[in-house]
C-alpha cells in the first residue's frame, strides 16, 4: 500500500512543526473533529463560569476520540470529553420530554470513561475540572438559566422549535474552557497541546489486540475500526473497513477480516490525519471526488487544474509585482513555460515524487480511490510543461482589452466541451465534470493522448454560435476548441498547427473558415455600438449550417452580405472584396464546390482570420 506509507511519512514529516497562521493543523493521534454547538466556561475546581452559543465560522473542534466513539454511528460510545448533552448532562431527563428523556446509561458510561482518565497517570487539570463540574448534574440548568438553551413555558422543557445554529437544543455539541488557579490561565481544551498529549498516553496505554500490522511490519495494538470525516467534517465514508461479514469482501480468499489485512490503530490515525490535512489543505473538489496532488516532501509544485496564467513562477523573487503579466506573444509564452518549470524543478531533490490521489464515494459509507499514481518529480514537470506547450492558445483578455497566449483552466474545458449557460455562464452536469477530470487527468500528468470525444464536442458546441445567449461565452468555447484541436493534432502525429493565420494554408476546411470570419467582420462594422451587443450577424446565424454544407451555405451568406458591403462605402467595401477574392483564389474549384462538411481546421481559419481583421484588438 504505497500511497499508505506516502502519508504515514507525511504525518512523521509534519505533525511537530508549527503551522502558520491560517494554516489547517494536523489533528493528532486518537482525535477527530466535531461541530460544537455550545462553548461551557468553569474554573479548575469545577465551578460553572459561563456558557455561549458558538458561531458557525468558529464551531469546527478538534476532540479526543476512542477507537469506538471515533466510529460511532449508534450504541452507546461516548466522547472521552466533548460530547452532546446526550451524554454529558446529568441533569438531562428533567429537561427533556419524551422517550429519549432517560440518558441515563449514556451518562454513566460518559462519566466511568471520564473517570478512568483522571485516575490515571496521565491525568490533566481540565479533565478533573470537567470531571468535578459534571458530577454536579447541573449541566442543564445552567444552560437555561444563563439563557442558551430555552425551554417552554408551559411544560417547563426544552422548547423543541428553539435551535443552536441549525441543531435541536436537544442534540447540542458541547466544548469547554477551563480557567485554572495559576495566574489564571486558560484553556480551550481543543487547542490544548498539553491535553492532548495526556489523551493519547491514555489511550495508548489502554489499547490491547498486539498483532503483526501488515503496513508497518510491527507489532502493535491493531484495529479494524478507521476513521471517517475524510473529505470534510460531515463525510461518514470511510476508506478502510471491514464490517461486510456476510459478503464477499475477503470470503472466498480469507477465513476472516484478521486474515486478510491488520492495520495498527497508530499507523491508521496517522495516515488518515495526515489524508485529512492534505485534503484541507490543497484538496480540490469535483462533485463528490476530492483529488490531492502532493509531492513527498510537501514541496511547492505547480497546479495541475490551472492554466499556466492562473499561477506564478515560485523562483523569480527578484523583483516584486502585483501581476504578473500574460504573454503577448508566442516565444514569451514559451520562455515562462520553460523559467517557470525550471524553477519547480531547481526546487525538488532528484528523490522527490510527486503522488496524485483521487478519492470517491463508492457507497453512502465507503470511500473508494479513484486514481492513485507516483511519479518521478522530472517525468511530472516534463509532462506538465508539454501539456501548457500543446494546449496554448491566443485567448481575449477582457480584463487589459488584449490577446494574450495562455493554457486552459481544466473545469473550463470541460465545461466548454459539455455544459450550458447557466446564470451567464457555463456549467455542466458535476458528475459529468467528475468523470471528464479523471479522463483528462492522465493527459495532464502522464502525457497520455487527449480523448477525442471531447475534442469533438468542442468542434460541435463552438459550430453553433446560436446555442448561446452571450457572446463572451462561445468565445471562451471556440478558444478552448481550436487549442485542443491542435493538441489533438499533435498528440495523434498530424502535424503542428500554427497560432496565427497562415496565407500558404491551402486547406479548404482552413478557407472556408477565413471567408466566414470576413463576413462576420464586414457585416459587423456597419453596425452601431448600441447594435454590437445586441444584433446576430447573418454569419452567426448560419454558421452551424455553414460547418455542415459550406458551399451552399456560402452563397446565402454572400448574397446576404452585399447590402452590408454597399452601406460601407466605396473604400471599406473595396478592402473586403478584395480580401474575399484572395482567399478564395487559394481554393481550387471542386474544393469551393465540394459542400461536404467541414473539418475542425475551419474553427482554427475564422479564428486566425478574426485576428487579421482585428489587429491588436479582438472584439467583444
Amino acid at each position: 500500500m504505497s500511497w499508505s506509507n506516502e502519508l504515514y511519512n507525511i504525518y512523521e514529516f509534519n505533525s511537530g512543526r508549527k503551522f502558520s497562521d491560517g494554516e489547517p493543523i494536523m489533528l493528532p493521534v486518537s482525535h477527530s473533529t466535531a461541530n460544537a454547538q455550545i462553548e461551557l466556561t468553569i474554573d479548575e475546581d469545577g465551578n460553572f463560569m459561563g456558557a455561549a452559543a458558538v458561531d458557525k465560522s468558529d464551531a469546527v473542534t478538534v476532540i479526543p476520540v476512542t477507537e469506538d466513539s471515533g466510529v460511532r454511528t449508534s450504541g452507546i460510545f461516548p466522547m472521552p470529553l466533548a460530547d452532546k448533552l446526550l451524554y454529558i448532562a446529568g441533569d438531562y431527563e428533567k429537561y427533556i420530554s419524551g422517550k429519549k428523556a432517560d440518558n441515563s446509561a449514556y451518562f454513566e458510561a460518559y462519566m466511568k470513561q471520564l473517570s478512568q482518565w483522571k485516575n490515571s497517570e496521565f491525568s490533566h487539570k481540565a479533565v478533573k475540572a470537567i470531571y468535578a463540574y459534571l458530577a454536579e448534574r447541573t449541566l442543564m440548568n445552567d444552560l437555561i438559566e444563563c439563557g442558551v438553551l430555552k425551554i417552554d413555558a408551559e411544560s417547563g422543557k426544552l422548547s423543541e422549535k428553539a435551535k443552536i445554529a441549525g441543531i435541536a437544543q436537544a442534540d447540542s455539541f458541547v466544548r469547554f474552557i477551563v480557567y485554572y488557579r495559576d495566574k489564571k490561565l486558560e484553556s480551550r481544551t481543543w487547542k490544548d497541546k498539553s491535553l492532548h498529549e495526556s489523551f493519547m498516553n491514555f489511550n495508548s496505554s489502554m489499547m490491547g489486540n498486539v498483532q503483526l500490522c501488515y503496513a508497518s511490519g510491527a507489532m502493535e495494538a491493531v484495529t479494524y475500526k478507521h476513521p471517517s470525516k475524510i473529505r470534510h467534517s460531515g463525510d461518514k465514508a470511510k476508506l478502510i473497513s471491514s464490517n461486510d461479514e456476510s459478503g464477499f469482501s475477503y470470503r472466498g480468499r480469507f477465513k476472516n477480516k484478521e486474515e486478510a489485512f491488520a492495520v495498527s490503530y497508530n499507523f491508521s490515525q496517522k495516515m488518515h490525519n495526515a489524508l485529512k490535512w492534505l485534503i484541507q489543505k490543497q484538496g480540490i473538489r469535483f462533485d463528490s471526488m476530492t483529488l490531492i496532488v502532493w509531492a513527498s516532501a510537501l514541496q511547492e509544485i505547480p497546479p495541475i487544474d490551472k492554466s499556466l496564467a492562473e499561477y506564478h513562477d515560485p523562483i523569480d523573487n527578484e523583483e516584486e509585482e502585483t501581476e504578473k503579466p500574460v504573454p503577448d506573444t508566442l516565444p514569451k509564452y514559451s520562455e515562462l513555460i520553460k523559467k517557470m518549470m525550471f524553477g519547480y524543478k531547481s526546487s525538488l531533490s532528484v528523490n522527490t515524487k510527486i503522488m496524485i490521489m483521487g478519492l470517491d464515494a463508492a457507497t453512502t459509507g465507503r470511500l473508494s480511490i479513484s486514481v492513485y499514481s507516483e511519479l518521478e518529480n522530472s517525468q511530472f514537470l516534463d509532462n506538465l510543461e508539454k501539456w501548457h506547450s500543446d494546449t496554448v492558445w491566443r485567448r481575449w483578455d477582457g480584463k487589459n482589452s488584449k490577446n494574450n497566449f495562455n493554457s486552459f483552466n481544466v473545469r473550463d474545458i470541460i465545461n466548454c466541451a459539455y455544459g450550458r449557460e447557466q446564470d451567464k455562464v457555463l456549467k455542466c452536469d458535476e458528475k459529468l465534470l467528475k468523470t471528464a477530470v479523471l479522463r483528462l487527468l492522465p493527459c495532464i500528468t502522464e502525457g497520455v493522448r487527449i480523448p477525442r470525444d471531447i475534442v469533438r464536442n468542442l468542434y460541435q458546441r463552438a459550430s453553433n454560435p446560436m446555442a448561446y445567449e452571450n457572446n463572451y461565452n462561445h468565445r471562451l468555447v471556440l478558444e478552448t476548441a481550436c487549442a485542443m484541436i491542435r493538441k489533438e493534432y499533435l498528440d495523434y502525429q498530424k502535424g503542428e498547427l500554427t497560432m496565427a493565420y497562415d496565407p500558404d494554408e491551402k486547406d479548404r476546411s482552413y478557407r472556408f473558415g477565413c471567408l466566414l470570419a470576413i463576413a462576420d467582420k464586414a457585416e459587423k462594422d456597419t453596425y452601431s455600438d448600441s447594435d454590437r451587443k445586441d444584433r446576430i450577424t447573418n454569419a452567426r446565424r448560419y454558421w452551424n449550417a455553414f460547418s455542415l454544407r459550406p458551399s451552399q451555405t456560402w452563397k446565402i451568406i454572400e448574397e446576404r452580405l452585399n447590402p452590408y458591403l454597399n452601406k460601407l462605402g466605396g473604400g471599406l467595401r473595396d478592402h473586403y472584396e478584395k480580401r474575399i477574392e484572395e482567399i478564395m483564389s487559394g481554393m481550387s474549384a471542386s474544393d469551393f464546390d465540394d459542400n461536404s462538411s467541414l473539418s475542425p481546421l475551419y474553427l482554427l481559419g475564422y479564428h486566425h482570420y478574426t485576428a487579421e481583421l482585428y489587429p491588436g484588438k479582438t472584439e467583444e
